[in-house]
């Protein structure tokens, strides 16, 4: 008798003993998963993408899904701030299609930085994405494109054509490098309406729920709180198909789901009435977000209610590697050296921080926030317009739980 057969003889004999299967609700909710692993910010590092998922033993040695009927959610920010986007989209395009035949699915939210470079938001775009587009055509099309620009200018601003710089068409290609166009084809709808990489992001979703867990990018406002999960999604596929800049909705609504940091302890914080309020209404008991560096730690707020995901896995913020895993009666945080039970409450913050450190002792970050948590201030919400990252915008105090 194989070790297999006699394993499912024993699950049919232990009373008690049912693995429950996973079980689709609706598009956006997952019920009866039995491993879920979370994923914050990759920002354009596919090595490091790679090696998380390695960790996590997501992936076998070709890069293969190996997670069986696990559910991996990345919360979004895979674009920026360095060069593989489009490596890491196309890598987890496939990923997904693997899990699917598993038994496991791979949920890839929208974070602030899709919803930028489809939106035409290019500040953060690192020189190598632009660099992966470029073809033998590259330069030929930038040529004609500048041609019809300066033709179009000639004929709409005689004056302000005939007063240009001697080094403007200089200027101007270092603004465009090659391959600008080409990522601009891809990204954006309103230059290409098959875009390849917008209709990825459209198809994608601003939260989901699996099992008793929330995922979203930035996080639930007190603003956002009774909407659904279907009408934020739909907010913002809205903007995506229609950009308007000088009404972009949830596209910058630093108290969206895409930027809000309340959560992650950044002025306005959130109130634990709040953090209740919005649990309660999405019928959760926890909420994972990324969007706020760490600096290497997967971290618990509000006693474990929030926890936060964005380590830093990009060379850029120090490539800090780790994950969340989600299981039946256990939430670890997973780092390449092991995994460690995360915290239940605020009071375990302590010991916990301090074994991570232990492995990690060169991180200033983490020492920095440890001496915090061992001489606090206190501190309270705020009461009043605070500014934002947002410039030109600002963040009112959110209700306890209203609508946007």
């Amino acid at each position: 008798m194989t070790f297999k057969k006699l394993a499912t003889i024993l699950l049919l004999l232990i009373p008690g003993l049912v693995l429950a299967e996973a079980r689709q609700i609706d598009e956006f909710q997952w019920e009866g998963v039995q491993r879920i692993v979370a994923v914050g910010d990759i920002h354009g590092d596919y090595d490091h993408y790679m090696e998380t998922l390695r960790a996590a033993d997501l992936v076998d040695s070709k890069g293969k899904w190996a997670g069986g009927k696990t559910h991996f959610v990345q919360v979004g920010d895979l674009p920026d701030r360095g060069p593989d986007t489009m490596k890491i989209i196309d890598h987890i395009t496939q990923l997904t299609k693997q899990a699917k035949r598993k038994g496991g699915r791979v949920h890839s939210l929208i974070g602030n930085h899709e919803m930028m470079n489809v939106t035409g938001d290019l500040r953060y775009v690192h020189p190598g994405e632009y660099e992966a587009f470029v073809t033998r055509r590259s330069k030929t099309l930038r040529d004609r494109y500048y041609k019809a620009y300066m033709e179009r200018f000639e004929q709409q601003d005689p004056a302000g054509f005939a007063a240009l710089p001697a080094d403007f068409q200089a200027q101007w290609e270092k603004e465009h490098p090659l391959g600008w166009l080409e990522h601009r084809q891809a990204w954006d709808p309103a230059w290409n309406r098959d875009a390849e990489y917008a209709k990825w992001v459209m198809d994608k979703k601003i939260a989901i729920r699996v099992n008793d867990n929330l995922f979203v990018h930035g996080g639930i406002s007190g603003f956002y709180c009774a909407n659904s999960l279907d009408s934020m999604t739909e907010k913002a596929v809205a903007v995506m198909q229609s950009f308007d800049l000088d009404n972009p909705g949830i596209a910058m609504d630093p108290n969206g789901p895409l930027w809000y940091r309340g959560l992650s302890g950044m002025a306005p914080q959130a109130s634990e009435e709040t953090v209740d309020a919005i649990l309660d209404r999405q019928g959760v008991s926890r909420i994972v977000v990324g969007h706020q560096p760490t600096s290497g730690v997967i971290w618990p707020n509000y006693d474990g209610k929030v926890v936060m995901i964005d380590t830093g896995i990009s060379n850029h913020y120090g490539g800090h590697v780790a994950y969340l895993e989600i299981l039946p009666n256990a939430i670890n945080a997973g780092y390449p050296w092991g995994k460690l039970e995360l915290p239940a409450s605020d009071a375990e913050a302590i010991p916990y921080l301090e074994k991570v450190i232990e492995h990690d002792p060169q991180s200033g970050h983490m020492k920095a926030r440890l001496k915090k948590l061992l001489s606090p201030v206190e501190t309270t919400p705020a009461d009043g317009p605070v500014k934002p990252s947002l410039e030109g915008v600002e963040v009112l105090t959110a209700p306890i739980c209203g609508t946007s």
